[in-house]
């Protein structure tokens, strides 16, 4: 059974939901780097096994803008190309844009052309229901494009689907998955999430994440955007004004207060990846769907992945893979079997992160540095 909770700090207080799903189909897992769910290879020394599970995560996901630019058939089948990349025992999705019909407060004026606004209909969460997501982040710059009742809406429309949730200020949604809890957290630099650039106050949310679950998940928004946005380098990233956070403070301080794994995005391109202290950060996963032209996908901005990883029971690492993607010619997300999005990772963490980046191959297979 899968079983989720949202805890909301503040306060002091302390409060706990607790809802069952029936099981997920049938979940990813890469026999070549870990063993089927619940069960581990045997541990040396004769200690007992630890139980690994498989988690997979993609960056930014636009299905459409209401109500002139959705995809064709109401949006049927927009996810059904990655539909098997995505399997796993986790899914996880950065929602970059409100599920909601007009709630008469965008953020955008009627005359702007510099501002970008976005929304689906509600049932468009079934697509992400179909497409094998169970839970969304929402902690980004657009989680409040037509306001906090459209935050609302969105969260009312994917729980209507039976997906979670997560990214507000305090909320942590804790998901049991075969028997392994795991805790995700969203964070991005704005009101409606909990805090990048305060890195201090975004530690405690981790350290009491720690607490509740086996496993944590840290999904952040942070980085500036564009296709030049490419590198990770120490410092404050700026953003038309904003600060975006500092992504190698943020993450080594997470991985520091108890996460297990970092999973970025923001940036619309992807990023290297680097292990610290065991722990693997992926620091940008790219565009993973931008429907109906609503996003670039020109040269880099067009890649992005499916982030897959096997994580045994205490966070660590039991194996992972990044299969590379791209935006098809209606923005959809489609497998790359030029694997170009692996390409561009293992050459930016070898660029990056020259002891610590994470070797990626041909087929994607993401090793630790010094890892046989």
């Amino acid at each position: 059974m899968l079983a989720v909770g949202a805890v909301l700090l503040g306060g002091g207080a302390l409060a706990v939901a607790l809802t069952r799903e029936t099981p997920a189909a049938p979940l990813w897992r890469d026999t070549a780097l870990a063993e089927p769910s619940g069960q581990a290879a045997a541990p040396p020394s004769g200690e007992p096994a630890l139980r690994t599970i498989s988690l997979s995560a993609t960056g930014d996901i636009i299905m459409g803008n209401a109500p002139n630019r959705l995809p064709p058939n109401g949006g049927e089948g927009f996810f059904d190309a990655v539909r098997d990349a995505l399997k796993a025992d986790l899914v996880m999705g950065n929602l970059e844009e409100p599920i909601t019909e007009d709630t008469g407060t965008g953020k955008c004026g009627p005359t702007s052309n510099k501002c970008f606004q976005y929304r689906v209909p509600p049932a468009y969460a079934g697509h992400l229901r179909d497409a094998g997501f169970q839970l969304l982040n929402q902690a980004n710059n657009h989680g409040h494009d037509y306001g906090p009742a459209g935050y609302r809406n969105t969260q009312r429309a994917l729980e209507e689907h039976g997906l979670r949730h997560t990214g507000a200020p305090g909320q942590i949604t804790v998901i049991d998955v075969q028997g392994v809890r795991v805790a995700v957290a969203g964070f991005s630099s704005y009101p409606w999430s909990n805090p990048l650039v305060d890195v201090s106050a975004a530690a405690e949310v981790v350290e009491e994440a720690a607490t509740l679950a086996d496993i944590v998940v840290v999904q952040v928004h942070m980085g500036a955007e564009g296709a030049a946005m490419t590198r990770v380098k120490p410092g404050t990233e700026m953003f038309l004004g904003e600060n975006r956070g500092d992504p190698i403070k943020f993450s080594h301080a997470m991985v520091d207060a108890g996460a297990d794994l970092i999973v970025g995005h923001g940036p619309h391109v992807l990023r290297a990846m680097e292990f610290y202290k065991g722990r693997l950060i992926a620091y940008s996963l790219g565009n993973f769907a931008g429907g109906a032209g609503t996003l670039n996908k020109s040269g880099v901005l067009g890649l992005g992945g499916v982030l897959k990883v096997s994580l045994a029971a205490d966070g660590s690492w039991s194996g992972g893979q990044l299969i590379s993607t791209y935006l098809d010619s209606g923005g959809k997300p489609a497998i790359d079997d030029d694997h170009r999005g692996a390409a561009a990772v293992e050459r930016l963490s070898k660029s990056d992160f020259p002891s610590t980046g994470a070797s990626v191959d041909e087929s994607g297979k993401i090793t630790a540095p010094g890892a046989g």
